[in-house]
């Protein structure tokens, strides 16, 4: 079981996170479902990683984000206001930590007879 406010690891069934203190509300049969945190994509980005951000926040596409961001910012009204909120969101918006690349696995070399 994975405590819901600091995300490690504590024994199944426990009240309380031994790291953080933390409560641990499980309801048995139902799976824990882990705290979502809106932050600036590290490996999905064109300029800052917002789009890619509120996409893995919402479980979507980011294509779908990017494409929204690109009409809302072309509507004769709320051009500046969009580059703004950007550009806050920019400031404001954690970026996730990066993500450290898995290792491959070595391939057996195989050796000419």
């Amino acid at each position: 079981m994975t405590c819901t406010n600091c995300r490690h690891d504590v024994v199944d069934g426990a009240n309380f996170c031994s790291f953080c203190g933390a409560r641990q509300y499980v309801t048995p049969g139902v799976p824990v479902r882990p705290h979502k945190k809106l932050m600036r994509s590290s490996t999905d980005h064109r300029i800052a990683g917002i789009c890619g951000g509120i996409a893995e926040y919402f479980e979507i596409d980011p294509t779908i984000v990017r494409l929204m961001a690109v009409v809302l910012a072309l509507l004769p009204m709320p051009v500046v206001p969009g580059v703004v909120a950007y550009l806050i969101a920019w400031i404001i918006i954690p970026k996730a930590p990066a993500v450290a690349p898995v290792p491959a696995s070595p391939q057996p070399h195989s050796t000419p007879a």
